[in-house]
């Protein structure tokens, strides 16, 4: 409704009845998306309150007709101003509030009403006081620009609908529409039925058109602005295919999955002669109305248009999410996870079957496997038929045996690849660092064999063995940025060890009255942590953490003190030099002190023996507190200031306090005269230090000492600290495991009983049954995809296999494993030479993908890493990272249709840092 069309106003009620309508319609009506809010001139809305709360039908506060003038950049145009802000510009009115306003008052004569929807954006609804603001023209004339608002909620066919009205389209024109945004790239809006929003049309963006010519071609295939590389390059000229893809951000996954697809040689002529425009299918439920066909197809013209270094796969990777939402972000994910997707998305844009009629699937029910076969097949071709069909499509039996009444159910399925297992070891190597009884010994280095499924008790035993320490009298714990980040029990599963962990294992038991004491190093700041509002110093954890056996009777500071200092001793030789320095009273030396670790104040404490890594106590030991009767003060740093010691720098390792009924003068003097080498405080299991007594004065674990930095500097050798031993066992060489490509092939056709979590419907029983199954190969595809289920996922352990498999780059002979022994219409016999391999190098949680491929023109093997490409050897190509394998049956490979380069061209550095697998003057950058 505009302002001009309501300029006479109604005559309004009483000016209490206009408060308690208006004022009620505010507060009961709640924001619904779609629904119309109104923009008001606060200025106007205010003076009008004012009126009908203090006010009378006379009275000079009467506000006239609604302005919003105020709001206008120009009364021209009547564009809003932009940043206005609410409650303070303008106020926000539900449309009926609006319309009786209206009734009431009017407005200025040709101002338009400023009607705004209500979003629903992401987590929040809202009154959209600022719609999108688009660019439209014709793809025929695209200086002809003009200026349209739209909602958010709006779907983009009201932005075709009000570009054929403003354009004078002829009615009944097939148009497209394009999108280009900002750094002049294009998009096509295909689903019409999708909002602005949902669309991604923001302000300042262009929408083009074009409309469908005579002879049923388009214009222009794409407009002319779009552009997907890294740059023009418009005077490369390069191999066609030998093209790296941009890492957009993790991205090496998808990037090895195209590189493959793209040395794949009848997929990639299938692309470049443009056959699919003829077999997109925008009407299949099941597809991706054509889109991923097409954002496919563009990265492979770009790639094999040799002129370009490198393509950015942007739109391919949009498109892959919208459709695929767990590939949306930037997350590592697994290259065969998204050649399924693909294969799958692919073959649905592109099925030639327009309306798939519903086949009953039936059982062989004792007819000949030809016969069968045969009509799986046929069945499989009547629901779908596409070029991933003709090239991907194999088909294998399945033979299902009820284990109690022996029914057998023999059926054909299609498969696109083969996922075959691994040979899968059932011991685990691990390397821990072990902790001796003797404290002059530094960690050693172990290299143990112990069962994947085991436990750490196994782990303790396998290291007995070598160490001679009873099991039941090792601590295993996990270090991680300085702290304990986990201390396991004997029966914890060793899956939840991962081979990056750093595992620490002491030996010693906690004897009785013994507890056992977590022990971190701090270094405190220069500066006090004053924006903390406290007045003590901020502090950093550095080095590794320990375990001490320390008396379950209260310990004094005084006696923490020396224990940890003679610790400390033990691990770092540069501590030794203050230990015979302390400074009596008087004056005089004293001789060296380490008979007495724990000084004259606990005789118990002598006698124990040197403190190591013990077991975490139990909860309802009584741990050791730290005695109240030191004060903070006293075991703070002080300068030495002894009369006569100018020349000596060495600082001294003196008791942090002295006897409760010293004189306070002279522990003051004596305060002044000694400096602690650290402090001491409770701390919880992240090492901060806590502020409010450990909960309520409980036993705390965990203690932690502060360095000053000077005094670390100067006494405590960090590198020396944290040296350690490498035992015999970390210098016998792992054997590499290596199998063949036919064991894991006859692993994937032997016998198994389904599990309890995936049961067969016996039709004869009439329950699920945990059947036994056996799956054998029948026909092959052109092109046979073979995926080595190298992440290993059971109950118990979760890995990822770095076994060696040999696999042949030639003559891959399946006639020995295949159920069809007479092939039809004269088949050559089954085999096949590698085109592509897609390599990941790492582990479980990262990692990185590359790829090698075999170039369809010159018969060139390149390697791709990302946007990098350098040649490739064939004895390069089989490594332990390669993950997804692509054959191409040999009576199909077409001949190269260049000579391959110069062997000169195929040359490399020596690096001996580069990748197993790759050309030798290849960095590889991790995600």
């Amino acid at each position: 409704m505009t302002a001009n069309s309501r300029c006479a106003a109604a005559e309004p009620p009483g000016l209490e009845t206009q408060r308690r309508e208006i004022e009620s319609l505010l507060r009961e009506c709640e924001l619904r998306a779609g629904d119309g809010w109104y923009v008001m001139e606060r200025r106007w809305y205010e003076q009008w309150k004012e009126f009908v709360e203090t006010g009378d039908q006379n009275s000079s506060s009467f506000p006239g007709q609604i302005d919003n003038t105020e709001l206008f950049e120009d009364l021209d145009s009547f564009h809003l101003k932009e940043r206005l802000v609410e409650n303070e510009d303008f106020v926000l009115v539900p449309a009926e509030a609006w319309r009786r306003l209206l009734d009431w008052y009017g407005a200025v004569d040709g101002q338009p009403a400023l009607e705004r929807k209500v979003v629903d954006l992401p987590s929040t609804l809202k009154v959209e006081v600022y719609p999108v603001e688009i660019f439209l023209c014709l793809h025929s004339n695209m200086e002809n620009v003009i200026t349209a608002l739209f909602s958010r909620t709006d779907s983009i066919h009201s932005i075709q609908r009000a570009m054929c009205d403003a354009f004078m389209v002829p009615p009944g024109s097939e148009c497209r529409l394009w999108m280009k945004s900002s750094d002049s790239s294009c998009e096509r809006l295909r689903n019409v039925h999708v909002s602005v929003l949902e669309a991604c049309l923001n302000s300042a963006m262009t929408v083009i058109m074009e409309t469908r010519n005579a002879d049923g071609t388009w214009p222009s295939s794409r407009p002319q602005i779009m552009r997907n590389s890294v740059e023009e390059q418009d005077s490369y000229r390069g191999q066609p295919g030998v093209c790296g893809l941009t890492n957009l951000g993790n991205t090496c996954f998808m990037n090895s999955a195209l590189q493959c697809l793209s040395n794949t040689p009848p997929l990639t002529e299938y692309f470049l002669q443009s056959s699919y425009l003829e077999e997109l299918n925008f009407n299949n439920p099941l597809g991706m109305k054509g889109e991923i066909a097409e954002a496919y197809a563009d990265v492979t013209k770009q790639m094999w248009s040799g002129r370009h270094y490198s393509v950015v796969p942007r739109v391919f990777k949009t498109k892959v999410g919208h459709f695929a939402s767990q590939f949306l972000g930037y997350q590592q994910h697994d290259s065969q996870e998204l050649l399924s997707f693909l294969l799958d998305g692919l073959h649905e844009d592109l099925n030639r079957v327009k309306n798939k009629e519903y086949i009953e699937l039936r059982d062989a029910e004792g007819r000949p496997d030809q016969e069968v076969a045969e009509e799986a097949w046929r069945n499989h071709r009547r629901r779908n038929d596409s070029a991933i069909v003709d090239t991907f499509h194999g088909l294998f039996k399945s033979t299902l045996v009820c284990p109690e009444c022996h029914k057998v159910s023999v059926t054909f399925d299609p498969f696109c690849y083969l996922s075959v297992p691994l040979p899968v070891s059932k011991e685990r190597v691990m390397e821990v660092f072990f902790v001796s009884l003797d404290p002059y010994a530094k960690p050693a280095q172990h290299r143990v064999v112990v069962p994947k499924t085991g436990t750490v008790f196994d782990l303790c035993s396998a290291l007995s063995e070598m160490t001679n320490v009873p099991p039941t009298q090792m601590v295993v714990a996990d270090v991680f940025n300085h702290r304990f980040y986990k201390i396991y029990t004997c029966d914890e599963g060793l899956s939840c060890i991962l081979d990056r962990d750093d595992i620490f294992v002491g030996s010693g038991c906690v004897q009785e009255q013994q507890v056992l004491l977590a022990l971190y190093l701090r270094e405190r700041s220069h500066y006090r942590d004053y924006g903390s509002g406290s007045t003590s110093y901020g502090t950093s954890l550095f080095g590794h953490p320990l375990l001490l056996r320390v008396p379950q009777r209260s310990c004094s500071r005084e006696e923490l003190y020396q224990m940890f200092l003679l610790r400390l001793l033990f691990i770092d030789h540069h501590v030794d030099l203050l230990i015979g320095s302390e400074e009596q009273e008087d004056g005089e030396k004293a001789g060296p002190s380490r008979a007495r670790p724990c000084g004259d104040a606990s005789a118990s404490c002598q006698s124990d023996e040197a403190p190591t890594a013990e077991p975490r106590p139990d909860a309802n030991h009584t741990q050791p507190s730290l005695d109240d009767g030191d004060t903070e003060p006293e075991n703070q740093l002080e300068p030495v200031c002894g009369a006569g010691e100018e020349k000596d720098k060495q600082e001294e390792a003196c008791s942090p306090s002295q006897p409760a009924n010293e004189h306070p003068a002279k522990r003051k003097a004596c305060r002044k005269r000694r400096r602690s080498l650290f402090t001491i405080q409770a701390v919880n299991s992240n090492g901060t230090t806590e502020r409010e007594g450990g909960g309520g004065g409980e036993p705390q674990p965990y203690v932690a000492i502060d360095w000053d930095p000077e005094m670390k500097k100067r006494f405590y050798n960090e590198n020396e600290a944290e040296k350690y031993m490498k035992h015999g066992s970390m210098e016998v060489p792992q054997q590499q495991t290596t199998v063949q490509l036919q064991e894991c092939i006859e692993l994937f056709t032997t016998v198994e009983t389904l599990e309890e979590e995936n049961p067969w419907y016996c039709p004869v029983c009439k329950k699920h049954q945990l059947a036994t199954k056996k799956l054998d190969l029948w026909s092959l595809p052109e092109v046979l995809i073979i995926h080595l289920k190298r992440f290993s996922y059971t109950k118990f352990t979760r890995e990822k296999l770095d076994s060696i498999v040999k696999f042949p780059l030639r003559d891959l002979d399946f006639s020995g494993c295949l159920l069809r022994k007479s092939p039809p219409n004269g088949e050559p016999p089954s085999r096949y030479d590698l085109i592509a391999v897609s390599n990941h190098y790492g582990g479980l949680r990262d990692g990185h993908y590359t790829s090698h491929a075999r170039n369809k023109d010159n018969a060139q093997w390149y390697y791709f890493d990302d946007s990098k490409v350098t040649y490739a050897r064939e004895d390069q190509i089989v490594t332990n990272a390669a993950y997804v394998l692509f054959y191409h049956r040999q009576d199909q490979v077409r001949r190269p249709t260049q000579p391959p380069p110069p062997s000169d061209d195929i040359t490399s550095s020596k690096d001996d840092h580069a990748e197993p697998g790759a050309s030798s003057y290849v960095t590889m950058e991790t995600d």
